[in-house]
């Protein structure tokens, strides 16, 4: 039967439905309700299946996207989800928290006027039903001599190399210095865009499959890495990049500051483990401002939201368009109650006594330089304060020292990151692969995935 390549007129682009605005605001849970069947294969069927389909290309990990997007329209779910998963460790992970808009759905040939098709909705959808239908990765029963390669984190990258290796045969140990696995999935990330039973399924699986976990272990204080080259046959290096970016203008005070990597992880804890959230009583009732323009600063004002902060102000130092991370969750800030400052540049913190009170901006513009580049360039006389109780710095992050490296013939670059061989992740030491962070910078989830995939079948090979 001929295709009717008009659906995508026929049928609008539908975005999944949000929970209630008062339920989202007050909840860590996530904010968008899960496509229905028919909903699923109406957004599906929009696909025009081009012939050189530009958002596969786009995506990091080259997800079939028309192929598995044809099966869910025809409701053939568990041939889908199996087709995602030979492109991607974690598409149920990629479908929440990834930028469609900058990736896939961006690169859709009907985002042009008509509405991308909704990818990452659809993919999400793929991977909980098959799962609600009883389906799991099969993975091969390892053999007793089969060959073991040692795992350094348990984030993305690292759960995606051991899931490779899996599929072949490989046994992983997995050494991470949390108390659970999944990196800044589990850790950095918020409930509210994924929620964390995501990641103990998936823990599930990878320890029916042979996977074995060591957590609560830190590498160079409860393991050493010249132990590891003894024992195991490669080392996979994913330990990401967990050191806060510093302002050189903005002060420290014990009062008040907060960085965000610390403040995300303290709680998301709470809500993976429980116990006493300390940050409740800097942040409720309270005037909160957070200073930068990626994801995490999104994450930091939507968390700062829901701990019943009075009101949360983002300061940019560029112009709304010019926002790193997602317009998506830019968006829901703004629909969660969030104000925002931009051309904003801080320039130094406020204090009554060591309580922090305000921030001390200047107003910015773009500059034009010969070189054909802009750069910013302050407004004389533009200074303003933004009143502060708490101020939560999410600059970015970077490597943190790596002196269990220096003597295994590991290079690292000038930003502190280990360097790996062009096209490979395979870094000066060949018994050694890196990825992630720790290699690329601190980048979105689906890139680490890409890594520690390709990094698994590149061990494999290695290993054969």
């Amino acid at each position: 039967m001929k295709k009717d390549t008009n659906k995508f007129m026929k049928h609008p682009r539908v975005e999944a439905p949000k929970i209630k605005l008062n339920e989202r605001k007050t909840k860590f849970i996530e904010i968008y309700n899960a496509y229905d069947k028919h909903e699923a294969e109406q957004q599906a069927e929009r696909c025009l299946e081009c012939g050189n389909p530009y958002c596969q290309w786009k995506c990091p990990v080259h997800n079939y996207i028309p192929n598995w997007l044809k099966l869910a329209q025809e409701g053939r779910i568990i041939e889908a989800a199996e087709l995602s998963h030979q492109t991607n460790s974690f598409p149920e992970v990629c479908g929440r928290v990834c930028p469609q808009e900058r990736l896939c759905e961006g690169s859709c040939t009907l985002d042009d006027g008509f509405g991308a098709v909704s990818i990452g909705n659809v993919e999400k959808y793929i991977s909980d039903e098959a799962f609600k239908q009883g389906w799991s990765v099969t993975y091969p029963v390892l053999a007793a001599d089969a060959k073991q390669v040692a795992i350094i984190g348990a984030g993305p990258a690292g759960l995606a190399c051991a899931d490779i290796l899996a599929r072949n045969g490989i046994k992983s140990s997995v050494f991470e210095r949390q108390a659970q696995i999944g990196g800044l999935m589990t850790y950095g990330i918020p409930a509210f865009k994924l929620e964390k039973d995501i990641i103990s399924r998936r823990r599930a699986q990878f320890e029916q499959a042979g996977v074995e976990f060591h957590l609560n272990v830190s590498l160079g204080k409860d393991v050493h890495l010249k132990d590891l080259l003894a024992k195991y046959d490669a080392i996979f290096i994913a330990t990401g990049t967990y050191q806060t970016v510093k302002e050189a203008s903005i002060g420290v005070s014990s009062n008040g500051v907060l960085e965000a990597i610390d403040y995300l992880t303290e709680v998301n804890t709470h809500v993976v483990e429980g116990g006493e959230l300390a940050c409740l009583a800097q942040i409720k009732d309270k005037t909160v401002v957070v200073l930068g323009g990626g994801d995490t600063t999104m994450d930091c004002i939507r968390t700062s939201i829901r701990l019943g902060a009075k009101q949360v102000t983002g300061i940019y130092r560029r112009a709304e368009d010019d926002l790193p991370g997602s317009k998506r969750e830019f968006k829901n800030s703004l629909e969660e109650g969030s104000l925002f400052e931009f051309n904003a540049q801080p320039i130094g913190l406020i204090f009554a006594g060591e309580q922090v009170c305000g921030v001390k901006c200047v107003r910015t513009r773009n500059v034009q330089n010969p070189d054909g580049r802009t750069s910013l360039e302050h407004i004389v006389g533009s200074e303003f304060k933004v009143d502060a109780d708490v101020v939560i710095t999410a600059f970015g992050f970077k490597p943190e020292a790596l002196p269990w490296i220096d003597e295994q013939g590991v290079e690292l670059d000038n930003h502190g990151r280990i360097k790996v061989q062009a096209h490979c992740q395979q870094t000066a030491n060949p018994k050694i692969f890196a990825g992630g962070d720790i290699v690329r910078g601190a980048s979105l989830v689906v890139h680490a995935i890409a890594d520690g995939m390709q990094a698994g079948l590149q061990i494999k090979a290695f290993l054969d």
